[in-house]
């Protein structure tokens, strides 16, 4: 079974993650900041990967750091279950509507990342989740599994359904990406990624 467990702590946070890539999406999701926490939730769900997350950070402060170091950590945690990403679809691009809002995400599980973020907020906040987050949240999870990830929100007008459009839209990419492949070779023409 494809699966791997994380504990990250630092000055700022105290994380331990844990995903299976092969569970149907069961969430356990525990960050103290209500929204991230929604959002995670539907990261899990929608991707199919069952994910454990349970932080203790110095939100007292602001959200920056337990945002930013969950997504390391759960970028780990998902590098380490693929291992080489051999045998897998590797690529998935998605497009989810939320109601008014419309996000696409196209995503390489290359062992080369980068973030393209094209998505802009009208508002600071939703609850205690800085909306800013996002983009630092997707750069630590891209970079920290070696997923090349282009996020693009073409349009909407509620901030909540923008930013779970673009949630939902990395996790059905997600979904497509690490899908085991018929033979189990590794879809590269150098012969390993």
């Amino acid at each position: 079974m494809r699966k791997a467990e994380i504990e990250r702590v630092t000055k700022e946070t105290q994380i331990r993650v844990s995903i299976t890539l092969d569970e149907k999406g069961k969430a356990e999701i525990d960050t103290g900041i209500g929204f991230f926490d929604h959002m995670l939730t539907a990261l899990s769900v929608h991707s199919g990967i069952s994910m454990s997350v349970k932080v203790k950070g110095d939100i007292y402060v602001d959200c920056h750091h337990t945002i930013e170091d969950t997504g390391i950590a759960i970028g780990q945690a998902l590098g380490q279950a693929l291992g080489a990403k051999s045998g897998i679809v590797r690529y998935g691009t998605a497009y989810i509507p939320m109601d008014e809002s419309l996000a696409m995400a196209s995503l390489d599980l290359s062992n080369r990342p980068f973030l393209v973020f094209n998505c802009d907020f009208t508002n600071q906040s939703c609850g205690e989740y800085d909306l800013c987050m996002t983009e630092e949240f997707f750069r630590a999870f891209a970079f920290n599994s070696g997923m090349t990830l282009h996020i693009n929100l073409l349009y909407g007008s509620n901030d909540h359904h923008k930013a779970e459009a673009v949630y939902k839209a990395v996790a059905h990419a997600l979904k497509t990406a690490v899908t085991e492949n018929a033979d189990g070779s590794t879809l590269s023409t150098k012969g390993v990624l």
